[in-house]
């Protein structure tokens, strides 16, 4: 791994928890080895609390100035907008590390690699509570979650979960490249859609919350192009620096299961002792489903 000198490594970014930048960049280290094959070639966006998590964030696309020359990078075309934006790449622990102290807390990734930005090999959804009482609401996640898995199964994809250190879940599809990603969004348009229909009292896909009636959203909005989502082991900006867990598929059943239950403090023993349950998240690739 290349050298990584952090600036400020005394610099506390979780004033409530005294975590430092060093911290966060000895916990990125440490997960490398499990966190790289999910980010691997995939263009990234940073979320950089230069202030520490109570002050504003900075969502960065462009890569920072001045990044090593060894930080990989992509130039892709911006959609709607015109022109381009070169992106730092994932895929290297050392890459990571240098995103930490960035002060880039939270790494986001595309759910295409850089070599085809516009093939998508990952479907993913959010099931999101319609407030911030996510604890009423976590039950409702927790089966809409399990019943989308049944969804996607039924139509030949296998699907992964894991919690997003924030509110909700994550369930993810890994695809093979062969949809263009305007057609993966409209695909899962569709599955969010199907699922919804199948459990209308707790889950719908109405954007607007006077529509939504107190029910869970299933967010399938990252499969557009340039979208991205929080990485798999990134630590989130809120107090106990929670993790954007990996789940193995049975744990949706956990009674103690939590959007925030894992956290930089605790994941790496977790990893130690199971090891990661996307570890073959790849191999599970299958066509994207014609409805």
């Amino acid at each position: 791994m290349a050298h990584v000198k952090l600036s400020h490594p005394e610099k506390v970014l979780f004033p409530a928890d005294g975590i430092t930048k060093a911290d966060l960049a000895d916990y990125y280290a440490a997960v490398a080895p499990v966190m790289v094959r999910h980010t691997r070639e995939r263009p990234m966006n940073l979320w950089r609390w230069n202030a520490g998590i109570d002050k504003p964030v900075v969502v960065q696309q462009e890569i920072p100035k001045g990044a090593p020359d060894w930080v990989r990078r992509v130039t892709v075309a911006r959609r709607g907008r015109g022109g381009e934006v070169t992106h730092a790449v994932g895929g290297e622990a050392a890459t990571l590390v240098w995103l930490a102290n960035q002060n880039c807390i939270t790494p986001h990734a595309w759910q295409s690699r850089a070599d085809r930005p516009d093939r998508p090999d990952r479907l993913v959804f959010d099931l999101d509570p319609p407030d911030e009482d996510e604890q009423r609401h976590f039950p409702a996640i927790r089966a809409g979650a399990v019943e989308l898995g049944t969804v996607l199964r039924e139509l030949g994809l296998e699907p992964f979960a894991k919690t997003s250190g924030s509110r909700g879940l994550h369930v993810v599809a890994p695809l093979r490249r062969g949809a263009h990603a305007d057609e993966v969004r409209a695909t899962a348009g569709e599955i969010a859609e199907r699922l919804a229909e199948r459990l209308p009292d707790t889950l719908t896909t109405a954007w607007r919350k006077e529509k939504r009636g107190g029910r869970v959203l299933v967010d399938d909005a990252r499969n557009t192009y340039a979208q991205t989502t929080v990485a798999p082991y990134a630590v989130r900006a809120l107090p106990g620096a929670p993790v954007a867990a990996p789940l193995a598929w049975d744990e949706l059943e956990d009674p103690e299961l939590h959007p925030r239950r894992w956290t930089l403090a605790t994941v790496r023993e977790r990893v130690a002792g199971r090891g990661d349950p996307w570890a073959d998240i790849g191999g599970a690739a299958a066509p994207l489903p014609r409805l």
